[in-house]
């Protein structure tokens, strides 16, 4: 079934449950998904849908983390709820264990062992873990750790 479709039921089951904080996160994702859909020329993919979630998510982060700091707990907790809700429709993230494989795989298949050269691991270890939510800042630490 297509994201928007689910979330689309998910919207219809929050009004009838009313839920209105679960029921205005639903609304920005389906608007965001549509503001895709109609600034893309061609069909959009799950691969495009899964980066305007990870986009809200940073946004969300990023918005909680303003508010702690401005002292603004309530508000924070707001945005991490919906960070929550967002993260539902993602894929299952990889485990510590799967990326730590995947860049093992990654440097003995490139045979990169300079600094220099990490962009090249990084693609070769986003490509295994294909499919899985991974934090790419997290996944970049644990690459020059390797490395260096």
């Amino acid at each position: 079934m297509p994201l928007v479709d689910r979330i689309q039921q998910d919207m219809v089951a929050a009004m009838k449950g009313r839920e209105e904080a679960r029921l205005g996160a639903l609304r920005m994702i389906k608007a965001a998904l549509m503001k895709l859909k109609v600034d893309s020329a061609k069909p959009i993919d799950e691969a495009a849908e899964m980066q305007v979630l990870k986009s809200l998510i940073k946004q969300r982060t990023e918005a909680a983390e303003m508010f702690r700091t401005a002292g603004r707990a309530e508000q924070a907790a707001k945005e991490e709820a919906e960070r929550a809700l967002i993260e539902t429709y993602l894929p299952a993230g990889a485990s510590e264990a799967e990326i730590e494989a995947a860049i093992a795989a990654a440097l003995t298949e490139t045979g990169v062992t300079s600094l220099k050269q990490m962009g090249v691991v990084m693609k070769a270890a986003q490509a295994k873990l294909a499919g899985k939510t991974v934090d790419g800042k997290a996944l970049s630490e644990k690459v020059r750790a390797r490395l260096s």
